[in-house]
């Protein structure tokens, strides 16, 4: 083929049309073309071809190799004509590589792009995953990275974070998320041209996708404020932030090297009165007043969360009164000293740290048992009656025609019988009587005491 000036105008055309190098052309066609030579009949196990770039030549030189792949010998086996089947191939092959040219160079473009922060069309929506429109390529952001109850309108802008980039026989496939907190770094460098800069720094970055963030700032320059700068006037820098993430609250707080200030200030809107850090645990102890407590811990403990996520420290957060009542509760009180563990055969006994025998969580509760019983059966004793006492009290009963009145009363209030089985003292062969108003029988009631006392107050003479 000589003075193919048509064939390489199509493929310049190609190659514009397409972002490619004339050279990767011209590569791709000389491979189809050595695939094109070895399909024909007599054709040599190795060739190369070779094309001139100006005059569009193309020459084919067959190869022989010895058993270290070094060439023994070469020469000239162009064919007069490839034939169609040799243009069919090479067509197929050029087109193949074309197709493999572009997906490279799509990969190229996003490849390191990690972190960045993008904006697509959404195209569309689903349970599983919704795609994003980028112009060359497609951007897929699953349903784990999605924030909850964010509706995907098809056709709207969305700005998402590129948080892997992979390479797949289709072509590149790009991961972004809109739950990352990267995503609030990036839109506060769209907005606040201090931090794009270099002058303000984010920290720190704590976030509850859909709900609140939190991030810390820091000045390089003292002359800069970096709360007012990320604010920016009336609030219109970090207003267009809150609108890209559908209303999510964003608090800004500065930052300080000093650990107690930061978590102070991380807990902002709440005024905390002390920090207290324990560096073993990586605990910080925070004591509010009263008033702060609740606005201190949050919505469901969300202030608090954030302000942990924020700062790396585990935040416990007390009111005045609470941490008096702690240090002020157990003083003065003796406790056994001693530890829940796991006996041989498996249950928890209380093992006494001066040594001794262990005791088993039966006998723990029996020995609880036992002493409430005692206790009932101590303050069950009663003081000794009197009898006098009883019989002035149940004689006007007995007057006024109630004799079962007099009957619960002396049952309620009898006095214990003494020890020996004599008769009493008191005792007579009768008991007293009273008179029953308007024409009654009269009623015998038995004084307690008598004679013909019965178990229960039970009266011995009828009526």
């Amino acid at each position: 083929m000589k003075g193919n000036y048509e064939f390489m105008e199509a493929l310049q055309l190609v190659a514009r049309e397409k972002g490619i190098g004339i050279d990767t052309l011209l590569d791709a066609l000389a491979n189809a073309l050595v695939a094109a030579y070895k399909r024909m009949p007599n054709a040599a196990e190795e060739a190369v071809v070779t094309i001139d770039p100006e005059t569009m030549e193309f020459r084919v030189y067959a190869q022989e190799l010895d058993d270290d792949g070094t060439v023994t010998r070469e020469w000239d086996d162009t064919p007069d004509n490839f034939g169609r089947i040799a243009a069919q191939t090479a067509k197929q092959v050029i087109f193949q590589r074309i197709r493999e040219a572009e997906r490279d160079l799509k990969y190229e473009e996003y490849a390191g792009r990690e972190g960045d922060i993008v904006t697509g069309i959404i195209q569309q929506s689903d349970n599983r995953y919704t795609l994003l429109d980028l112009g060359k390529v497609e951007a897929l952001l699953p349903q784990a990275e999605q924030v909850p109850y964010e509706r995907y309108e098809h056709g709207s802008r969305l700005k998402a974070y590129i948080v892997e980039v992979r390479k797949t026989t289709k072509g590149p496939q790009i991961v972004v998320s809109r739950t990352h907190p990267g995503l609030i770094r990036r839109l506060f460098e769209l907005e606040v041209p201090e931090i794009s800069s270099g002058v303000v720094e984010i920290k720190a970055a704590a976030r509850e996708p859909g709900h609140r963030t939190k991030i810390a700032v820091w000045s390089n320059d003292n002359n800069v404020d970096p709360v007012g700068a990320c604010v920016g006037a009336r609030g219109a820098r970090v207003r267009m932030v809150t609108n890209e993430l559908r209303g999510e609250k964003v608090d800004i707080v500065p930052f300080s090297e000093d650990p107690s200030e930061f978590v102070m200030r991380a807990l902002q809107p709440a005024k905390v009165k002390e920090v207290r850090l324990d560096d073993a645990t990586g605990t910080a102890t925070v004591v509010v007043h009263d008033f702060q407590l609740s606005l201190a811990i949050g919505k469901e403990g969300q202030n608090a969360r954030l302000a942990a996520r924020l700062t790396g420290w585990r935040v416990d957060i007390k009111s005045e009164t609470q941490l008096a009542e702690e240090e002020a509760g157990y003083a003065g009180e003796e406790w056994a000293e001693g530890e829940w563990v796991r006996g041989s055969d498996g249950e928890m006994v209380w093992q006494p740290a001066e040594g001794g025998e262990a005791i088993s969580a039966e006998q723990w509760s029996h020995g609880d048992e036992v002493e409430g019983e005692g206790g009932e059966s101590a303050a069950g004793d009663a003081a000794p009656v009197d009898v006098d006492d009883v019989v002035d009290e149940a004689a006007p009963a007995v007057a006024d025609g109630a004799p079962e009145a007099a009957v619960v009363l002396a049952e309620e209030t009898e006095a214990p019988k003494p020890a020996d089985d004599g008769p009493d003292d008191d005792s007579g062969p009768g008991a007293p009587k009273a008179e029953a108003e308007d024409g009654d029988e009269p009623v015998d009631a038995e004084v307690p005491g008598t004679e013909g006392d019965r178990p229960g107050g039970t009266p011995v003479g009828e009526p």
